[in-house]
């Protein structure tokens, strides 16, 4: 049977006759969480990323009953470098084959819509592309989408970057983690850890192993457990809304305008 109404659909957690039923039911999405497994500066754990995206997906899934997969925990971390240990990598183009593989297998197995909920920027480009190819090559019958937890609204965009434009394990990231997860963090290493963003004003795109001293783009000592608790609800309520939309969206035109018109190969 599955889980009661107040825990999260894990799918990982279902047997196979529980996820066929589950399928019949809105209509047939399913939740990815993208995460990462990369240094976040001396005061946050290299999970950061995953972390967060199976909160946020597993709040949405406890309220919505759609079913959340198992977050991918190593995908794009390469513009950390070797600087600092704990980052782990896949290559962009292993990373869009992963998503690939899974987008069919889902899609095979009875699955109509799989919505991608990023949690880290690194993962933007590729998964980008991964999403191009997918709609496609699934066109009638998957519908693929991504979202990124950090801009989901206005406010929660601001709030990422009030300290830091090009910001990472910053003031927003630490205040995460204070609510979420606050006996993972540093809290003694907090008041050392800050690191101005230095891309101001550059034309290149430069690695963070060329911006920063410590691995840190931002101000965790302003971090407060009560901004990450204002941040997850606002996530949450997002993320709720955008998901309830997509359970009953369809393409914009009927199948007739559209079907047969895939690119080949």
């Amino acid at each position: 049977m599955p889980p009661p109404s107040d825990t999260p659909l894990r799918l990982e957690h279902l047997a196979w006759p529980d996820i066929a039923e589950l399928q019949k039911l809105n209509g047939g999405l399913l939740l990815l969480p993208l995460g990462a497994t990369e240094q976040h500066g001396p005061h946050l754990p290299i999970a950061m990323d995953t972390l967060l995206a199976e909160a946020v997906c597993n709040a949405v899934s406890a309220t919505t009953r759609v079913p959340v997969l198992s977050a991918l925990r190593y995908t794009v971390s390469q513009g950390h470098t070797t600087k600092w240990p704990g980052t782990l990598s896949l290559r962009h183009e292993t990373f869009i084959a992963t998503l690939n593989d899974l987008a069919a297998w889902a899609a095979a197995t009875g699955w109509q819509r799989l919505l991608l909920v990023n949690a880290h920027f690194g993962n933007d480009a590729p998964a980008r592309v991964a999403v191009d190819q997918i709609r496609l090559r699934h066109l009638g019958t998957l519908q693929i989408g991504l979202r990124h937890v950090f801009q989901l609204t206005p406010d929660i965009w601001r709030a990422y970057t009030d300290d830091a434009e090009d910001l990472h394990a910053n003031r927003a990231e630490t205040s995460l983690m204070l609510h979420l997860h606050p006996d993972l963090v540093h809290h003694d290493r907090l008041t050392s850890s800050d690191d101005p963003d230095r891309t101001t004003g550059t034309v290149f795109s430069h690695p963070v192993s060329q911006t920063s001293r410590n691995g840190v783009t931002g101000f965790p000592s302003q971090a407060t457990a009560e901004e990450g608790a204002q941040l997850f609800q606002q996530m949450v309520a997002a993320l709720t809304d955008l998901v309830t939309r997509a359970t009953t969206e369809l393409p914009p035109l009927p199948p007739a305008d559209w079907l047969g018109t895939q690119p080949p190969g």
